[in-house]
């Protein structure tokens, strides 16, 4: 079944960490909906390679119009931790819902305060805030929580990242 997948971004996300999976998902059915500040805005990733207008701004959502959640890394999520309706949208998903997160994404969740107890993994820079977070840190290319948290490490992880995404929607 088709699943509707909700991926927040703004400004300097990290290309590929959003660009790989969009496809994967979108190549097999599911819909992938961006939101960030503002509808209609254009935000580039930092690597240049990806320019990506928002279809929804964070006060037009719900989280209940989504059956999962996409986090890519970059500079994008320290940018979003800092914005109260972020978290909260963040929080909706934590425990009931598939969140997907990959690189520097984990901030964003740090933040929300949706880590503490679940095995959880990232780029090295952000493994010590998710320790302190109270999160279960595993260097692995892709952890899988039994809440349904995915997470992965760096774009090298893209494919198991990717597999372990298709897997847990067609679940």
């Amino acid at each position: 079944m088709a699943k509707k997948i909700a991926a927040v971004l703004t400004h300097l996300f990290e290309d590929v960490e959003f660009t790989s999976p969009k496809e994967e998902l979108e190549k097999n059915g599911h819909t992938v909906e961006t939101i960030g500040f503002e509808a209609g805005e254009t935000v580039e990733g930092k690597k240049g390679n990806a320019s990506v207008t928002i279809d929804k701004g964070i006060d037009e959502v719900s989280p209940d119009d989504y059956d999962a959640l996409l986090i890519p890394g970059g500079y994008s999520p320290d940018k979003l931790r800092k914005d109260e309706r972020f978290l909260k949208f963040v929080r909706a998903f934590a425990n009931n819902k598939p969140i997907f997160s990959i690189c520097h994404a984990p901030q964003l969740l740090i933040n929300a305060e949706v880590v503490e107890g679940k095995d959880i993994t990232s780029v090295s820079q952000v493994a010590i805030d998710l320790k302190n977070a109270g999160a279960n840190f595993l260097d692995k290319e892709v952890v899988k929580d039994k809440s349904g948290l995915i997470s992965s490490r760096t774009p090298d992880d893209l494919p198991a990242f990717n597999k372990a995404i298709l897997e847990s929607l067609s679940e």
